[in-house]
């Protein structure tokens, strides 16, 4: 089940290949490992991508499909699963970092963050500006803090995608053992 589950939203790498702005990647991002879906490399991919996630800006899924190619782990569930992070979720998410940073730095030396600045979607330019400038403004604690929030979503990711893939292969294993009583039975 897990396997089909991916197969159906994961896109195939023969369409992947046809794609000419690819081609100068050459076969590095077309390594088997890179697309075989199995425990480990979806895992993997989860992973990478639950950690990739956090890294600011556009370059989330650079980051990712690079980690990827250096551990071979699933190219495509990393690069969905960085989409966890949007224009919406990003500021909760850095806040809690923010104050898991303060945490780990000392609550004494860290003060509150500071405003949050208005977001105007008539001057987006001016907005995503805004919003740099306040993420810079937080400095170690949220640095320190998307490190560790990063890696910890990037742990709970491989456990959950593991154990969730063992269960079910554990069932599936119990109905096939189960099927093949009722029918040396019979």
């Amino acid at each position: 089940m897990p396997r089909k589950y991916f197969r159906r939203f994961l896109p195939n790498v023969d369409k992947v290949r046809e794609v000419k702005a690819l081609s100068m990647f050459g076969d590095t991002l077309f390594h088997p490992a890179l697309w075989h879906l199995n425990r480990r490399s979806a895992a993997g991919g989860v992973a990478v991508g639950l950690f990739c996630g956090l890294i600011p800006g556009p370059l989330q899924m650079i980051g990712a499909a690079i980690v990827c190619v250096i551990l071979r782990v699933n190219l495509p569930l990393a690069l969905v699963t960085t989409l966890y992070t949007n224009p919406i979720t990003i500021v909760p998410l850095y806040l809690i970092a923010y104050e898991i940073g303060g945490f780990t730095l000392g609550a004494r030396g860290v003060a509150k963050p500071p405003t949050l600045p208005e977001w105007e979607w008539t001057n987006v330019l001016a907005s995503m500006d805004a919003m740099s400038r306040w993420m810079m403004s937080l400095g170690a604690p949220l640095a320190l803090g998307l490190f560790l929030l990063a890696s910890i979503l990037a742990a709970i990711g491989y456990a959950t995608v593991r154990g969730i893939w063992s269960v079910y292969l554990r069932r599936a294993w119990q109905t096939r053992r189960h099927a093949r009583l009722l029918n040396s039975n019979e």
